[in-house]
C-alpha cells in the first residue's frame, strides 16, 4: 500500500472528514516521525510496532565479484519491530 492507497481508505472509513485534511493529517504524522528518529529518539506505537536506529559501524568489505577490498563508512540504519497484535494478525491468529 502507498501513501496515496492509505489517505483513499482513510477518507472511505471516514466520509464526514474532508480527504484534504485526512492528507495533511497523514503528512503531519510521518513528518513528526522522521523528526523523531532524527533527533534519535525511539517510536512505539501499541499494538502496531516501534520504530528504532540500529548504528552500524565501519567496515571493510569484499566486493563480490572482483575481492577488491572495500572500506564501508559507519551508517545508522532504521529498524522496525512488529508488535505481538500485529505479529499474530499477519499469521492469521486474530486474537
Amino acid at each position: 500500500m502507498v501513501k496515496s492507497e492509505f489517505v483513499n481508505a482513510l477518507c472511505e472509513r471516514q466520509p464526514y472528514l474532508l480527504a484534504r485534511d485526512i492528507e495533511l493529517a497523514v503528512n503531519c504524522m510521518l513528518e513528526q516521525m522522521a523528526l523523531s528518529l532524527e533527533a534519535g529518539e525511539r517510536i512505539e506505537i501499541r499494538g502496531f510496532g516501534s520504530f528504532s536506529l540500529h548504528h552500524r559501524t565501519s567496515r571493510h568489505a569484499r566486493n563480490p565479484k572482483t575481492g577488491e577490498l572495500v572500506h564501508l563508512p559507519a551508517k545508522v540504519a532504521i529498524h522496525f519491530k512488529p508488535g505481538k497484535d500485529m505479529k499474530n494478525r499477519v499469521n492469521g491468529k486474530l486474537a
